[in-house]
């Protein structure tokens, strides 16, 4: 097959590719660990931002291993064979994980020890440990000990009279050998570190640091009274986190979520992290009680959990930090003075396109839902959240909505992973309010990102809402990128209306005026987009921007145009299974990363455009198999063509970046783009936004200087 030449009956010829057309979801998402270490590793960026890419790393290591291994070890353990899209079976690709992250593990030590802790000791933070101290600093370190480490540490003997211990997930633990100087028996111990104590023992000068398990390790004494301390070393359990429900279990949501939180506590062990110079019997006895294998341990010459190092990274550096973002107003709802933006009036004579960070999430969205919550004529606030901070404004102003009379709802996605407790809490304070709270739909997250507002007005009931690719977070909103549209469309506002009455009672309904609705009509639209691209050949167009692209069916309906000369820009963050530039199947396609200071998460899908229509949706949903079929996602469209112009600009700015953008090879592997022109998309938005808040008050500058006459 020739490049570019279309396949043979579409789906026919691309199976002649065989599962060689996809990439490994697990790996490639491993390859989005490695683009952080590039990072971490780059001396042209802010020391201290290095740092935060190890810990982002080391954190979501954890994650991976707690869901994304996890599961394929289940599925090893239960003697599944068959093959995934890309050809692999469970086990393989296990194996293939195991040696990926031990290559990552290796780098990212080499990285932290060879080139960050040196530069931070050149930039006067020393990352020290015990053995580089002198005697006064071991003497403030036996009082911090004493007075507020000690009494916190409950050791744990291993033997006939003691069972190993239950070790819990992501702890961090000493092993040590203690011997009975009469008997001479030799016996095991474990001791936790207190996860709540700080990660790093600050020293006086406030600009060194000692991992809090070196303090530990150095004061064994006094745990085993008149015993002979041996070595000891450092170790830690990654263990099955994923929350499952079963059908039957979910009469209760609620307490379904509890009851699997506490299970989650005691999740089959899935890592073992040691220290590099563990001894061979020491390791062996944690493998075996473990009940783990050789193959499941990771060693690392770094100190575990390089999490811990959002300390560091939080430190009161300015010289060592990127410059401080002040989002801005978004100029349709800013006025003059101290006087509050009337929001819906804006929003009757026009949609309102945010983009955060930016744009300020708390003048913008927080301030819809504020002003909402205490305008008398607004009869009805529905929201539904995700993942919000346990202070979050907007929480508060639904429950203050409920208290002055208002009907609210919210829609509180419980099994949120890793949130899942927080959402309980907050949810029952929303409860304890007045607020209707529905917990969701069974086998279906709730992802979606709306707020509606129904407001009575001089010719009825008139209704308003905001729909985001990002959570109601205001914390994450100032460090993730994403996009929201305030609207007071009427078919968009009745569709919002429509989905929270399926959210909250009995429905079916799957008829949507302009959003498009997962897993109801979005992926079947998407594809029909793609088909209407291929038909229109060299002259049709799609870029779509994501976080992660994994569904085989709309891999294949690019490919299928691609085959057509249909030219396809993907922005993909995180995990991405096609595979660009391969001669006869993906031709035309190009796929790159933008990671940098933020978060990139706002999902783009443009179709056309030129001299054909331009059709152009943001929203909750990344081109995944959960996201199209296992969970309540939303696209909305963008009709304004200055917000088009806008979005299409964005999209521009991603393909043109040459500061932080990857590109994806045929092989599946990334290669940093070479800087030449020095295009920052993140940088050039920042400034856009600050060149849309001088042109806003240009003429108010005018105005107070103009003289009389």
């Amino acid at each position: 097959m020739t490049s570019g030449e279309p396949a043979a009956d579409g789906q026919a010829g691309l199976e002649a590719f065989g599962p060689d057309r996809f990439s490994n979801r697990e790996l490639s998402w491993l390859e989005f660990g490695d683009r952080l270490l590039d990072l971490a590793g780059d001396e042209t960026l802010p020391l201290l931002e290095r740092v935060r890419f190890l810990a982002i790393l080391s954190e979501g290591l954890d994650e991976f291993f707690q869901v994304r291994v996890a599961g394929l070890m289940d599925q090893v353990d239960a003697g599944l064979r068959a093959r995934s899209s890309d050809g692999l079976r469970p086990g393989e690709a296990l194996r293939a994980v195991r040696e990926r992250v031990g290559e990552l593990v290796d780098r990212q030590s080499e990285i932290f020890l060879a080139k960050v802790v040196p530069a931070l000791a050149d930039a006067g933070i020393r990352l020290s440990d015990w053995s580089s101290l002198d005697d006064d600093d071991r003497c403030h370190l036996v009082d911090v000990f004493e007075r507020q480490i000690f009494p916190v540490l409950t050791p744990l003997a291993v033997d006939p009279g003691h069972p190993f211990p239950y070790i819990s997930n992501l702890s961090l633990n000493l092993v040590v050998r203690v011997v009975d100087p009469i008997s001479h028996l030799e016996r095991i111990a474990r001791v936790k570190v207190p996860p709540l104590l700080p990660r790093f023992v600050v020293m006086p000068d406030g600009e060194r640091f000692v991992p809090l398990e070196q303090v530990i390790a150095a004061h064994l004494g006094p745990l085993f009274p008149d015993m002979v301390i041996g070595e000891h070393y450092s170790f830690r359990v990654t263990r099955n986190a994923d929350l499952s429900l079963e059908e039957d279990e979910a009469d209760d949501l609620l307490a379904a979520v509890e009851m699997e939180l506490r299970r989650r506590r005691f999740g089959r062990a899935v890592r073992l992290e040691v220290a590099a110079d563990i001894s061979p019997d020491v390791l062996d006895l944690l493998v075996r009680e473990l009940d783990l294998t050789s193959d499941d341990v990771t060693r690392s010459t770094a100190p575990l959990d390089l999490g811990g190092l959002w300390a560091v990274a939080g430190l009161d550096r300015p010289d060592l930090q990127t410059e401080p973002w002040t989002p801005m107003t978004p100029p349709p709802l800013a006025t003059a003075g101290n006087e509050p933006t009337d929001l819906f009036a804006v929003l009757r004579e026009r949609d309102v396109l945010v983009h955060h960070p930016y744009d300020s999430f708390t003048t913008s969205v927080e301030a819809f839902v504020a002003q909402a919550a205490e305008d008398p004529d607004v009869l009805a606030i529905k929201q539904t959240l995700y993942r919000t901070s346990g202070d979050s404004p907007i929480v508060a102003s639904l429950i203050r909505a409920a208290e002055l009379g208002k009907q609210v709802a919210a829609v509180v996605e419980l099994k949120a992973r890793f949130d899942e407790q927080n959402n309980i809490l907050w949810a029952r304070a929303l409860e304890e309010a007045g607020v209707h709270v529905v917990y969701g739909l069974v086998g279906l997250k709730t992802h979606s990102k709306l707020a509606l507002v129904v407001r009575r007005e001089e010719h009825g009931v008139r209704r308003y809402c905001h729909i985001g690719t990002g959570n109601y977070n205001p914390k994450t909103a100032r460090l993730y990128e994403d996009l929201g549209l305030l609207s007071a469309d009427p078919d968009i506002a009745a569709d919002v209306g429509d989905l929270f009455n399926f959210l909250t009672g009995f429905s079916r309904h799957d008829r949507y005026r302009a959003l498009l609705v997962a897993p109801m009509t979005l992926k079947r639209r998407i594809l029909e987009m793609i088909d209407e691209e291929v038909a229109a050949g060299p002259d049709g167009r799609i870029v779509l921007k994501a976080n992660g692209l994994t569904h085989p069916e709309v891999i294949d309906a690019l490919y299928r145009a691609s085959a057509a000369g249909v030219p396809v820009d993907l922005v993909v963050r995180g995990v991405c299974c096609l595979r660009p530039g391969v001669p006869g199947l993906s031709d035309t396609i190009t796929v790159r990363s933008i990671v940098g200071r933020f978060l990139e998460h706002s999902r783009i899908f443009r179709f056309g455009g030129g001299q054909r229509p331009l059709r152009i949706f943001i929203g909750s949903a990344d081109l995944m198999e959960r996201n199209l079929e296992r969970r309540i996602e939303t696209l909305v469209p963008v009709w304004d063509p200055e917000l088009q112009a806008r979005l299409v600009e964005v999209l521009q700015l991603c393909l043109a970046d040459d500061v932080n953008a990857w590109t994806l090879g045929p092989s599946g592997r990334w290669s940093r783009v070479p800087c030449r022109r020095g295009v920052s998309v993140q940088g050039q938005l920042q400034q856009q936004a600050l060149e849309r808040a001088r042109r806003r008050r240009e003429p108010e500058t005018l105005g107070s200087t103009a003289g009389p006459g």
